[in-house]
């Protein structure tokens, strides 16, 4: 059972070490895509040498919008990871990393740049295109488990997993495009091979990228948490199933961005709500037949 002390145990381990195992993650998958694509690649740490880097550089903002803005992410998107892990309501956290997003764009827009403006854009287009996955993930869990409440999803004999295996698919199409990867990593990307430059973060230098980058790990963590939702429950051993997911979609999801050029964002938009709302609708049948 997730008791008051083990809820405000996961937030705060939440908040102390999503940076480190965020940073972990993105050092692992730079030496996975090095070693797919035949280089020797970077260190595990580098990533926290990158960061680093970016704090001790001078501060270099296009405005003081942008700082706000950013660092507005950055809170959201620890709420969010707060609210998860402290076993809130499963709605709330994705509302407020919805708000977090748009923070993003707001910092983009700000600075007035062409480059950010097509990244803001497109950003946009994205939103559009996952937001409906991620509300039908929601209803998935209420629909196998009776609750939005995360604390009582996990306390659940049976896991999610079992009754929502569409919503499952659908949520992990929809993490290609949150983890900022081809064939959907259209607004930026973590590599150089935008025709945007870097797109939502091309004015983002020093310790405002810093805190972007932070960010991101943050929210890395607490969508692999919801990776790991699916198969968690009240049964012990659900947690080793729960972490062989996350480590599976991890590397799922380095091995499609290696292997899949950038596409349009209408056909983005097309195959997103295609297969999200096929794969959803599908199971939701079911489940209602079920019942």
């Amino acid at each position: 059972m997730m008791n008051w002390e083990i809820r405000v145990l996961m937030t705060v381990l939440f908040v102390v070490l999503a940076p480190f195992l965020g940073g972990l993650l993105d050092g692992i998958d730079r030496v996975i895509t090095a070693r797919m694509q035949g280089r020797k690649g970077p260190g595990i740490l580098q990533p926290f040498y990158d960061l680093f880097k970016l704090m001790n550089k001078q501060l270099l903002a296009v405005n003081r919008i942008q700082i706000l803005m950013l660092l507005s992410y950055l809170v959201f998107v620890i709420l969010t990871g707060m609210l998860f892990f402290g076993g809130f309501d499963l709605l709330l956290c994705f509302f407020s990393l919805s708000t977090a997003a748009m923070f993003v764009i707001l910092a983009s827009t700000s600075t007035h740049s062409p480059y950010n403006s097509i990244g803001s854009e497109r950003e946009l287009m994205q939103m559009m295109a996952y937001e409906p996955a991620v509300l039908l993930t929601a209803v998935g869990f209420y629909l196998s488990t009776g609750t939005f409440k995360v604390y009582e999803i996990f306390n659940t004999s049976v896991p999610a997993i079992v009754k929502a295996p569409g919503f499952f698919i659908g949520f992990i199409f929809i993490l290609t495009i949150k983890f900022r990867k081809s064939p959907f990593d259209i607004s930026t990307s973590h590599h150089a091979h935008q025709e945007i430059v870097k797109g939502v973060t091309t004015e983002m230098a020093g310790l405002d990228y810093a805190m972007y980058n932070l960010a991101e790990w943050y929210e890395n963590i607490f969508l692999y948490g919801v990776v790991g939702l699916f198969f968690a429950c009240s049964n012990p051993w659900s947690m080793l199933w729960a972490f062989i997911a996350i480590v599976c979609v991890a590397f799922l999801m380095t091995l499609i961005d290696n292997v899949s050029a950038r596409v349009r964002w209408e056909l983005m938009l097309k195959l997103t709500w295609a297969i999200t709302l096929l794969s959803a609708g599908v199971n939701l049948l079911i489940l209602e037949f079920v019942r």
